[in-house]
């Protein structure tokens, strides 16, 4: 027996308007329709435009209130979604599943353990609407972990009711659902978003939650929450990179050139201060990243036996590395816990460093043990200014304009290439001078690298 469809008269259909790719089906023994499975996974801008076409189709279709589940692992996005899909439709109503936890539930700390849901209420609530009924909302304080109050919450005017959490697609709402939407981003910006939005919203240290994370929330999603998440109509990736919002970043001009300590104190300001220090950092490569094209690793750097983790991401603006970051105090057991996230070491830097730094500018320069060769490094928030002092040094021209990280993977990769055998070397037409031309050692390289893994290598040779 041929589907009940609406929306979908012609078999060819331009599929690629937005219009025309929200098709309405009724649900097996019911009179409301549904959406049928959009199977792409749709960015975050377009998902957002489906999201709407579609809740309007269904409310214009189904009598009563239409309810809308969004869902996916914490810090995916879900609110700033679903507050986007309110700004441009004010007239639906959004419940917050956050708002129906039970502290009385929370065994171990896991505060992502489905059974803390006070599901009783949540489906109460839900019957009430559906019943075109205002109903009391709870309240929840996430800083006290304890439920504050009630709100009303009437029947909008759009009959469009949106409830988001990492649960809202579970099998105890599904089947009241008329539109299920998934909303996921990756490992590690999920992540960087998770700490940030928790340090502001509950109060907690980092080294905390990202210890909840590895132990509790991300078990929690593998098990529970991803499962859900493949029964959505709509599946939208959130891209969004948490590092572009970060103001104030910083400028780095970095040469090879010697330069002594009296010519640094000249450009400084007469008050500068002067340290040495000697620091260990290791660098996790995100989970499922390419170490060759890699921007956002983590760092965790040792200094005087005292750890910090560091969320940075850089961008060059040749000759300038510019670096958002901000840095955590966190112990070394917290290392196990991201590592259990899928995050691994892609290096360890030992660096000595000798620094002079005033109000403005710092200058230190770098011994890298592990490339065994020295950098001097000039760094501010003033762009221009660092400009000005590298240039006093005398730095202009031979500026190296790659984070430490970067020198690694491109030499390692250079190395690999220059211990080919001889007659592949030369069918690839590489030479030992392109160990003095970086930028040429690096394309050629990751090319041979990528070829390597693919499998692919014996082509050449043959």
């Amino acid at each position: 027996m041929a589907q009940d469809t609406y929306g979908a008269d012609s078999p060819r259909r331009r599929s690629g308007l937005l219009r025309d790719q929200v098709q309405l089906v009724k649900k097996k023994d019911t009179d409301r329709y549904e959406i049928v499975p959009i199977q792409d996974t749709l960015s975050f801008e377009k998902g957002f435009f489906i999201v709407i076409r579609a809740c309007q189709l269904l409310a214009q279709k189904n009598e009563g209130i239409t309810l809308v589940g969004v869902a996916g692992p914490s810090g995916a996005g879900k609110t700033v979604f679903t507050e986007k899909v309110l700004h441009f439709m004010p007239s639906i109503a959004v419940i917050t599943m956050d708002n129906y936890n039970d502290a009385s539930r929370i065994i171990d700390g896991n505060f992502d353990d489905p059974r803390l849901t006070d599901y009783d209420t949540l489906l109460e609530n839900i019957h009430g609407l559906r019943a075109g009924k205002p109903v009391q909302v709870p309240i929840y304080d996430f800083k006290t972990s304890s439920r504050t109050g009630y709100r009303t919450v009437e029947v909008p005017s759009s009959r469009i009711v949106i409830i988001e959490g990492i649960y809202a697609l579970s099998e105890k709402l599904r089947r009241f659902l008329d539109l299920r939407v998934s909303v996921t981003g990756g490992v590690h910006f999920d992540l960087v978003k998770r700490v940030l939005r928790d340090i502001q919203r509950a109060g907690q240290e980092p080294e905390e939650i990202i210890h909840q994370i590895s132990e509790t929330v991300y078990p929690m999603y593998k098990a529970f929450i991803e499962p859900d998440l493949q029964t959505a109509h709509i599946k939208i990736i959130n891209k969004f990179n948490p590092f572009s919002g970060f103001q104030n970043p910083t400028y780095i001009l970095k040469s090879t050139k010697v330069v002594t300590n009296d010519e640094i104190k000249a450009v400084i300001s007469v008050d500068h201060k002067e340290i040495t220090e000697e620091t260990y950092d290791i660098f996790l490569l995100p989970p499922g990243e390419d170490p060759e094209a890699c921007q956002s690793y983590l760092r965790m750097r040792n200094r005087d036996g005292k750890y910090n983790l560091m969320f940075e991401e850089w961008v060059t603006d040749s000759p300038f590395i510019i670096s958002p970051r901000i840095t955590f105090e966190v112990s070394v057991r917290l290392l196990g816990g991201l590592m259990a996230l899928g995050y691994t070491i892609a290096s360890i830097l030992k660096r000595s460093s000798h620094i002079f730094c005033d109000d403005r500018v710092s200058v230190k320069t770098d011994w890298l043990e592990q490339l065994n060769r020295q950098y001097v490094q000039v760094q501010g928030k003033d762009r221009l200014y660092v400009k000005f002092v590298a240039e006093q040094l005398g730095l202009d021209g031979t500026y190296v304009p790659r984070t430490y990280i970067e020198q690694i993977q491109l030499e390692k990769l250079v190395n690999d290439v220059m211990a080919l055998p001889d007659d592949l070397k030369t069918k690839l037409s590489i030479d030992d001078d392109l160990a003095s031309s970086p930028k040429e050692a690096l394309s050629r390289a990751s090319t041979d690298r990528r070829l390597k893994h693919l499998g692919r290598i014996t082509l050449l040779i043959r």
